[in-house]
């Protein structure tokens, strides 16, 4: 961003002693502290719903979230002469959390229950940002399932990967229309929004200061707050190879600092029994050019198959820890 960044950093009342390059922006020592400024390439109206809610949260005593500086003329964006859009956040200087280091781990989750016992508002923080629909989302993936299946058994000569995706195509499928179809059943039973981050992974809890901080809230949005801890478990539940004892250890985590009611154990177990890996191959596969497939979808389809038993496993033994039938 170079001389751009100078100027748009003009636009805000704070000094600036020097700036360097991070990840996709530009951290800047200010006296205000560290702050990062970045592209946004997303609606006004979302800065404005994404500020709300990181009003909200530091108000009612949730300290360990980013915020955003407004400039000069109090606006949460700075556009500059091209028309590209900026914002300037605060910055915490430290580490990803490490999703070796199941103390770590807990940690995150401690933080993401806190952080959602004070994101349910009494009233709608903003009329832009409409409450998400689960069931609507994974019957978009089962058509495009559908679609690349057709596309594939009409393909000419395939490749070994393309032969192996088929292969396992029906299981993955059938499976995929099984969870969505029953999801239906209950997807409004109690329903309770709360406003969630809407991408709780590592990537975005920052370990610095002996606590956790939570960064990137540009994908906030109305849900079931275990979207929030579906994603971050996911991840290390993969990684473990579906360990429950992992799985289980960061449900009793979250639960001893925020109750969860039993339609959100229910929302959990299909969020997580639904094949969102096998289809996020499949669109990767579909959306790239087909003369060359990278050795890594092999690889990525290869774990899934593989893991498919010890995650059933996993999702068998949560049924019966919560109650569900």
């Amino acid at each position: 961003m170079g001389d751009r960044s100078a100027i748009v950093l003009e636009n805000y009342e704070i000094e600036v002693l020097r700036t360097w390059k991070g990840r996709g922006a530009v951290l800047c020592e200010t006296n205000q502290g560290i702050l990062i400024l970045k592209e946004y390439a997303g609606h006004k109206e979302k800065a404005v719903f994404q500020d709300a809610l990181l009003c909200m949260i530091r108000e009612k005593g949730f300290c360990q979230a980013e915020s955003i500086i407004r400039n000069k003329e109090q606006e949460l964006l700075t556009v500059d002469v091209d028309g590209t859009a900026y914002i300037l956040k605060t910055y915490e200087d430290g580490r990803e959390c490490n999703v070796k280091d199941m103390e770590e781990c807990r940690e995150a989750v401690r933080t993401l229950a806190l952080l959602h016992k004070v994101s349910c508002p009494e009233n709608p923080i903003s009329s832009y940002v409409q409450p998400y629909s689960i069931g609507k989302e994974l019957c978009k993936h089962n058509r495009e399932l559908r679609r690349v299946k057709k596309y594939l058994k009409d393909r000419g000569q395939k490749t070994d990967f393309e032969i192996a995706l088929l292969h396992s195509y029906d299981y993955f499928l059938n499976l995929a229309l099984q969870v969505t179809e029953e999801l239906a059943l209950f997807e409004n039973e109690g329903e309770s929004y709360f406003v969630c981050h809407g991408d709780y992974q590592y990537h975005n809890v920052i370990a610095s200061g002996g606590k956790m901080h939570v960064i990137n809230f540009e994908k906030c949005i109305y849900d079931s707050p275990v979207r929030d801890l579906y994603l971050f478990m996911r991840k290390l539940l993969e990684k473990s190879e579906w360990s429950e004892s992992v799985g289980f250890d960061l449900m009793q985590t979250y639960e001893k600092i925020r109750h969860m009611e039993k339609e959100e154990y229910r929302k959990l177990y299909y969020r997580l029994a639904y094949p969102e890996k096998f289809w996020k191959v499949v669109n990767f596969y579909y959306n790239s050019g087909k003369a060359w497939i990278p050795d890594k979808n092999m690889e990525k389809l290869l774990r899934i198959t593989g893991q498919e038993k010890s995650k059933q496993q996993f999702l068998e033994s949560f049924k019966r820890r919560y109650g569900l039938s």
